[in-house]
């Protein structure tokens, strides 16, 4: 019987390094295996690295998510990535960029035949069921402040191998035509970069369309939802709109609340 080692070969160096080299705005550095690519992405930017650093792990040991969580997957069974990130955005914009993330990611599986959604604020979902984490943090560095956007997908997990329930993989949701962890890769940072770009070209009218377009493809919109929230507390109610902030707008029994950071929960009627 032939186990997993074998049907899940490393990511191809050769593909990678060809493909990533056509693109004048992405550097690639393909690690083997490495505990966390957003740490080594943040150690770059620390030491000077440019917009554009893509660290890629073939597997990655120790990865994290939003809430301090953990993100582990078997070797050779996703694609986890860190984007090296330099937005010349103001401040105030840029809380939109792990939304904009979610958003661009599951635009990019959508084009490869999922139905993926994403929930507030960038969890990209199929079917209701996580596939992709996404965790951006903000690094101060010498030369400005940078961001480092980190994506987790689940590509070959299969039932047995995912740490909860309520998560899935791509070839899970579709098992007769899962595409490669290359085309993966290297077709959703492609759709990271684009989306991007033209949010830092377009000024107030592309942060407009991105709202609407984001809107209007989350999952949470139109949901009856309990946020937890930072401080311990939580809210419930329905999850109404997406405001230009990007805070999630929730009609609850008391008023309307905007909520800039929590955990969502889609409450599913009984």
């Amino acid at each position: 019987m032939t186990g997993h080692s074998d049907q899940r070969p490393p990511l191809d160096a050769h593909v990678l390094a060809d493909e990533i080299g056509l693109t004048p705005d992405l550097t690639l550095e393909l690690l083997p295996e490495s505990a966390s690519t957003n740490q080594v992405a943040a150690d770059r930017a620390r030491e000077g690295a440019p917009d554009g650093l893509l660290v890629v792990a073939d597997h990655q040991t120790a990865g994290r998510g939003r809430l301090d969580r953990t993100w582990e997957t078997p070797p050779g069974a996703a694609v986890t990535f860190s984007l090296l990130l330099r937005p010349t955005v103001p401040a105030a914009a840029w809380p939109w960029l792990p939304l904009l993330t979610g958003h661009t990611v599951a635009k990019a599986l959508t084009s490869f035949g999922y139905d993926a959604k994403v929930k507030w604020p960038n969890d990209v979902l199929i079917d209701g069921q996580k596939v992709a984490g996404i965790l951006v943090e903000r690094i101060e560095t010498d030369a400005g402040p940078a961001a480092v956007v980190g994506v987790g997908i689940n590509v070959t997990t299969d039932a047995e191998e995912l740490p909860v329930p309520t998560a899935t993989s791509l070839a899970l949701a579709h098992d007769d035509r899962t595409p490669t962890r290359e085309g993966v890769l290297l077709g959703v940072v492609a759709a990271v970069r684009e989306g991007y770009d033209a949010w830092q070209a377009g000024g107030s009218e592309a942060a407009a369309r991105l709202a609407s377009s984001y809107v209007a493809h989350c999952a949470t919109v139109g949901q009856d939802v309990r946020v937890d929230l930072p401080g311990g507390t939580s809210l419930s109610g329905r999850a109404v709109d997406v405001d230009l902030d990007g805070r999630l707008v929730v009609e609850t029994a008391g008023g309307v609340e905007k909520v800039g950071a929590g955990d969502v929960v889609h409450v599913v009627p009984e």
